[in-house]
């Protein structure tokens, strides 16, 4: 066999091989677009109606404290009732300050109904 005929050979034997393992990339590929990961990364990064989300502060922050956390579930218990805990203080803020303006819109109208 000559040196040509060799490298033909080879090549053809190469070429096969790269073909098996396309086709294995692209079975792997087709399993990682399936997965729950991967569609909730591609809803993220993909347009909606009011913009791309990732350019929202509010969605790094929580992409962030998810992946710090990911791995600490007293951390993550913790935080969620430090949340829950101003989430409650918050609507009991905004609930008093809704009283407030009722108060002082009625003192507005005591006011300008007086002559």
């Amino acid at each position: 066999m000559s040196r040509l005929q060799y490298l033909k050979a080879r090549r053809r034997v190469l070429l096969r091989e790269c073909e098996a393992q396309r086709s294995e990339l692209s079975e792997r590929i087709g399993e990682l677009k399936a997965s729950p990961l991967s569609r909730a990364a591609g809803e993220l990064l993909s347009r909606g109606g009011d913009g791309l989300p990732l350019l929202k502060p509010l969605t790094w922050a929580a992409a962030l404290a998810g992946v710090l956390l990911l791995r600490r579930p007293r951390q993550v218990l913790t935080l969620l009732g430090w949340a829950r805990t101003a989430v409650g203080l918050g609507s009991r803020a905004a609930m008093v300050l809704k009283v407030i303006d009722q108060l002082r819109a009625r003192r507005r109208e005591r006011g300008s109904a007086e002559p």
